[in-house]
């Protein structure tokens, strides 16, 4: 089943983070049995030729590449699209009109308003009509909610046709009430649930990145009704099993 068909039916669907621009990090990431993997080119020095090359990295093993792109902005969806990127996670869709402007510019005419261009998703030309069947049955756009502003406004954003799935940034979203990275806030807490309840009600995924590498904290977010679940960060899964396994043997020999 196809990444677009689970979203559609609300299944719970698992990936990853890549912010680390290596093909060997996506292939190592690769066996751990991840659904989809999300290039992020908001918060990372990967630039759009090392995207390519990871999202045919990602593809290559049989797994959807997704792209956070760098903002809602037409010419960065276009040509992440263009390379064959699966879907886009577009960050700060804070109204309709945001979800609205995303729309436009991952689908075609008369859907949307994306330009043509005979690049690597359409075969370099030589399937474009395929292509443009492909775009309008499996493209995946995920609205990233992550301001006080798409709380408020999540009626609206879950009503735009085209919008696959919604994913929670929990920093942003809480450094936009005042209190970056403070989750345990009541206030904090209510706003996420707010966004949760709305998507149950009108069947939509919602999504978070957790990106604590402790499996029991993404369970959490699967109890909630979370379907849509990014789980870690490339070097986190790095970083805490080197520190882990240093703790360890330092704690043995330091007695």
């Amino acid at each position: 089943m196809s990444l677009k068909q689970k979203l559609k039916n609300n299944e719970l669907t698992i990936g990853s983070w890549i912010m680390m621009g290596n093909p060997m990090s996506v292939e190592v990431m690769a066996l751990a049995g991840f659904e989809w993997l999300v290039i992020d080119i908001e918060h990372t020095s990967i630039d759009l030729q090392n995207a390519e090359n990871l999202i045919r990295t990602i593809q290559a093993n049989g797994i959807k590449a997704l792209v956070r792109v760098s903002k809602n902005e037409e010419v960065v969806i276009k040509r992440i699209l263009d390379m064959g990127a699966d879907g886009i996670i577009v960050p700060m869709v804070c109204s309709r009109e945001d979800a609205m402007q995303a729309v436009n510019y991952a689908k075609y005419p008369p859907i949307g308003k994306r330009g043509v261009g005979l690049y690597r998703a359409s075969k370099y030309g030589t399937g474009f009509e395929e292509y443009k069947k492909w775009v309008n049955e499996e493209l995946v756009i995920i609205a990233q909610i992550e301001h006080i502003d798409a709380v408020n406004d999540i009626d609206a954003i879950l009503e735009v046709e085209g919008i696959d799935g919604t994913i929670i940034g929990p920093y942003d979203l809480s450094g936009s009430m005042g209190y970056p990275g403070e989750f345990d806030r009541d206030d904090v807490k209510k706003a996420v649930q707010r966004v949760l309840d709305r998507c149950e009600a009108k069947n939509i995924p919602s999504g978070f990145h957790v990106v604590d590498t402790d499996p029991a904290k993404l369970q959490v977010k699967i109890d909630q009704g979370c379907t849509f679940l990014a789980y870690g960060i490339d070097y986190f899964f790095m970083r805490d099993a080197a520190i882990s396994g240093m703790n360890k043997i330092k704690e043995v020999n330091n007695k």
